[in-house]
């Protein structure tokens, strides 16, 4: 054997900790807090007007917009695509408030709010 002591770091999967605020974890550089800022200064009556009300409650539109922008400037374009991130990519995951829309519901916002802000604008 060529090493009398082999040592490593420890290493435990059972108790992890993290930090109680999951924006501890994201950089103060980061684009997902610049499309935050930028969606957070938008008065939430913006987009009131594209909900008619009743029926099943809707994902909050300020956060599938940040999903969608943010989303988009990592170069992700497809609805499967950014469903499946928001399981595993940190800042994606920040940004929904760890809610997970499935594909159908940000094709649908996309499609159906972006056609309605043209009609309206």
């Amino acid at each position: 054997m060529k090493h009398q002591h082999v040592s490593f770091k420890e290493y435990t999967m059972n108790n992890l900790s993290l930090p109680t605020n999951l924006a501890d974890l994201i950089p103060q550089d980061n684009m997902a807090r610049v499309v935050h800022d930028m969606l957070e200064g938008i008065p939430l009556e913006t987009f009131l007007t594209f909900y008619k009300g009743g029926g099943t409650s809707s994902y909050h539109p300020k956060m599938m917009t940040k999903i969608i922008l943010y989303a988009y400037t990592q170069k992700m374009y497809h609805g499967r695509e950014i469903a499946r991130q928001l399981e595993v990519h940190l800042p994606l995951m920040w940004l929904s408030g760890f809610q997970k829309p499935d594909f159908r519901s940000i094709n649908r916002f996309r499609s159906e709010k972006s056609c309605e802000r043209s009609k309206n604008a």
